[in-house]
């Protein structure tokens, strides 16, 4: 049989035929699988309901939840119309909020509820920097204004300090300020908050019971009496178990998404500027 027999036989025009009212129908007949399906089940509406409490304390009236159903239905339309037509296609948008839910899921990939006590001391024990309390120092201070020469400064602060160390009080010397005239037990780094840093750190090296000064901070200059002084120190894991579970979580969380990151980058052929890259994957 040639060519021009085959061409007219009427079984090659049917398949044809059937060919193209195939590929016609696949474009133009309804999809059949679940993606023009919107179905709200009653656990996402009660998750709906929970969001809403969270925000307002309070669990929504008919007519607000029949509005968080309606605004979620009115989301999936948008979306899965955006995405029929491409417009999720390099989004810097789209891509941070799947890249945060993907990071998210890896953080919480394993997740352990609750450290035991021998973790929380491993990690106290590795990570002492972060838990370790400052010095603490309890004082008095005299302030004498910066506005004053300082001579002046010089003469009122050295009369004051012979008053000061006979047993005088303090209250008898000085000038008005809105610092306090004493702080109790308070870390150095708040005293250096407060005071400066150059003002904390004279401080932790003068002797205990003296009037000392005048020292400087940015507001003037002052006379101190050290009363008690404490130095850094490791509370026990019961007084700062807050702090510790909360500090291992974080790390625990970023371990699993760099491990899981790990895993899936393995899955992928990195070209940078035409060249493989090795060596990239954090």
């Amino acid at each position: 049989m040639n060519v021009r027999n085959i061409v007219r036989e009427p079984t090659l025009h049917f398949l044809l035929i059937g060919i193209f009212l195939f590929l016609l129908y696949g474009r133009v007949a309804p999809e059949s699988d679940d993606s023009r399906t919107i179905e709200v089940s009653q656990a996402r509406i009660d998750a709906l309901s929970q969001q809403f409490q969270a925000v307002w304390s309070r669990p929504p009236t008919e007519p607000e939840l029949r509005g968080i159903i309606d605004a979620f239905v009115r989301d999936e339309v948008l979306y899965r119309e955006g995405v029929a037509m491409g417009l999720d296609g390099d989004d810097p948008v789209i891509k941070r909020r799947v890249r945060q839910k993907m990071e998210v899921m890896s953080e919480e990939s394993g997740a352990q509820l609750t450290p035991t006590d021998a973790e929380l001391s491993d990690y106290l024990a590795k990570n002492p920097d972060k838990f370790r309390r400052p010095p603490l120092l309890s004082f008095e201070q005299v302030f004498f204004s910066g506005n004053a020469t300082v001579a002046d400064i010089e003469a009122q602060s050295q009369q004051a300090l012979a008053g000061l160390n006979r047993g005088e009080p303090a209250s008898a010397f000085g000038q008005p300020t809105m610092l306090p005239g004493g702080v109790n037990n308070q870390p150095l780094d708040l005293v250096a908050r407060d005071f400066g840093e150059t003002f904390a750190d004279q401080l932790a090296q003068l002797p205990l019971n003296v009037w000392q000064g005048p020292i400087r901070s940015g507001f003037g200059a002052h006379l101190v009496r050290i009363a008690k002084r404490e130095p850094a120190a490791m509370p026990p894991l019961a007084e700062i178990r807050t702090a510790v579970i909360r500090e291992w979580e974080n790390e625990r969380r970023e371990r699993n998404r760099a491990e899981s990151y790990r895993a899936m980058a393995k899955n992928y052929r990195i070209v940078i500027d035409g060249k493989t890259a090795s060596g990239v994957v954090p």
